[in-house]
């Protein structure tokens, strides 16, 4: 007989997707958890009609079925370094610590992150605010990246007079493939400088290594894209800045203020399933974040993978010293934040945009505040 571990007690709630009742509420944080295994089988087959599953499985990978603690968060290119405070709170215990086992799913396609929240083969997104903005039924609850992360320059080779934005008519301008942000950045420079869209070409580069050849050897004039591309072109002393929104200072600039960037995300039925979980996620989170606003080179070197360096340790490190401030210390999302964030949306290739009254709707500074107090960050 087992002694010192309070019993849960559990209230039978209706499961707001599937509408059959589930024990949820009243149980200690790992507990919690534990009734997810059993939910999770029942949100994703158990309550579906066979001629349902039937459909849904000519349309989509069947769902995994998930082990009683097991939380799957997708990502898309995890060694990226905006995702890098979700590397910090699992390769730290920060989760575990918080009674999670946590599998973090990379995504290969653009927009398979959410889309795979979306068809519930996972449980949370880590990705853009902009995409869960047009997202049916996706709210933000913790901001890692206050910023955009994106800069916007041009080649001294091939524009060595460079002096004004009107100096890119006729130029081809390299953006990342299927990604709207560098889009968006580059757009709304253009807009600054009084330069129409049309009078530039818009290269999309799939993937990074192809940008920075492409950037080198002259097949596009200037780029508008993440790190640690820029970092490594400035290094060697190709690229000149013209727009930076890895600073707090160079997005106000760019789009008047704080454009929030990447998000962990959660179906809205899910949060309001399970805030408990929702809440340990956040506070291992802004745990992470805490940690990353003091932590210096070799504390990155001990806490990142090998594999996500790319094979240039001190370009990534150098990338992130000069990324640092994007990253919000507290999880919190900026209240003018969501309003930007639309702005830009409608200067980019989004087709579904929110009205601006929904905005309250997108995401909630409730885990954030407590884990912010729990943690003084």
């Amino acid at each position: 007989m087992r002694h010192g571990r309070a019993a849960a007690t559990v209230e039978v709630k209706a499961d707001p997707l599937t509408g059959r009742e589930q024990a949820v509420k009243n149980c200690d944080r790992r507990q919690w958890v534990g009734l997810w295994g059993g939910l999770s089988a029942g949100l994703l087959l158990g309550a579906v009609p066979a001629r349902a599953v039937a459909q849904v499985a000519l349309q989509a990978p069947a769902a995994p079925r998930l082990s009683a603690t097991r939380l799957v968060i997708s990502v898309e290119q995890r060694p990226a370094l905006a995702y890098l405070p979700l590397t910090v709170a699992q390769r730290l215990g920060y989760f575990g610590a918080e009674g999670l086992d946590v599998e973090v799913r990379d995504m290969t396609e653009p927009g398979s992150a959410l889309r795979a929240v979306q068809s519930q083969t996972a449980h949370m997104v880590c990705g853009s605010f902009t995409q869960m903005l047009s997202a049916s039924r996706v709210r933000a609850f913790l901001l890692q990246s206050r910023t955009p992360q994106i800069v916007v320059g041009v080649s001294r080779k091939a524009l060595p007079q460079y002096r004004e934005v009107a100096d890119l008519a006729g130029r081809r301008i390299g953006v990342q493939a299927g990604h709207s942000t560098g889009r968006a950045v580059v757009r709304r420079v253009l807009e600054q400088g009084g330069l129409d869209l049309s009078r530039v070409e818009l290269v999309p580069q799939p993937n990074p290594f192809a940008a920075v050849q492409a950037f080198r050897n002259g097949a596009i004039d200037a780029i508008s894209f993440a790190d640690p591309v820029i970092t490594q072109l400035e290094l060697l002393g190709e690229l000149r800045v013209v727009a930076d929104t890895r600073t707090l200072r160079g997005s106000t600039e760019v789009f008047g203020g704080p454009m929030p960037s990447v998000c962990l995300g959660a179906p809205i039925d899910f949060i309001a399933q399970f805030p408990r979980l929702c809440q340990a996620v956040s506070d291992a989170m802004v745990h992470a974040l805490k940690w990353l606003q003091t932590a210096g080179v070799t504390d990155i070197i001990r806490v990142v993978p090998e594999s996500h360096f790319q094979g240039d340790r001190a370009l990534y490190l150098a990338a992130f010293e000069r990324m640092r401030e994007s990253w919000t210390p507290d999880g919190l999302m900026p209240s003018e934040g969501p309003l930007i964030a639309l702005r830009a949306m409608a200067m980019g290739d989004d087709a579904a945009l929110p009205e601006p009254q929904e905005l309250q709707r997108s995401y909630t500074n409730d885990f954030a505040r407590r884990s912010k107090a729990r943690f003084r960050a």
